[in-house]
């Protein structure tokens, strides 16, 4: 698992096909997630009843975004080559987060601005290498655009949710 992480967190997409095709691997995606939000919930210095909240929504987020990067990549922007499973999907995207772990130096008050903002783009530009190696696309584009689409689209479920829930982040 530490492999894959450090591979994922190199942006190299022969580890990305390598979790893909995994089916194993998703107990250990879902380890990454948990980690990456773990080590986000320390940096943020929430305490414990952040840190939990953070890990399920972490978690409901992984699960949402994945299915609907899923279905965005496969249904409207599919190319020719394009087989996946969401499980293919799932396994990858968790991967992606694995940058995420470096957010626990976000205990450095002065720093953690900076360190979530670095790791957030980092963990974009995995889950863009992560998405076009799992849809097969030929054109990192196309794997730009879907996971975009795929994250709007989920903030914007989120949102109205958490709205009608009377939820403030």
């Amino acid at each position: 698992m530490t492999e894959r992480m450090l591979g994922a967190s190199k942006l190299n997409a022969a580890t990305f096909e390598e979790i893909e095709a995994d089916v194993t691997a998703t107990p250990q995606a879902f380890g990454v997630v948990v980690l990456s939000s773990v080590a986000a919930g320390i940096g943020a210095g929430g305490g414990l009843a952040g840190l939990l909240a953070g890990t399920v929504a972490s978690l409901l987020l992984w699960y949402v975004w994945a299915y609907l990067t899923f279905w965005v990549g496969t249904r409207i922007l599919a190319e020719p080559q394009t087989r996946a499973t969401y499980g293919e999907v799932l396994r990858t995207i968790g991967f992606a987060t694995a940058p995420g772990v470096l957010r626990v130096v976000g205990v450095i008050p002065a720093l953690r601005g900076l360190v979530f903002l670095a790791t957030a783009v980092w963990m974009l530009i995995a889950a863009v290498i992560a998405i076009r190696q799992a849809l097969d696309y030929q054109s990192t584009g196309r794997a730009v655009f879907v996971v975009f689409i795929g994250w709007l689209v989920q903030v914007v479920i989120f949102s109205i949710v958490f709205s009608i829930l009377g939820i403030r982040l």
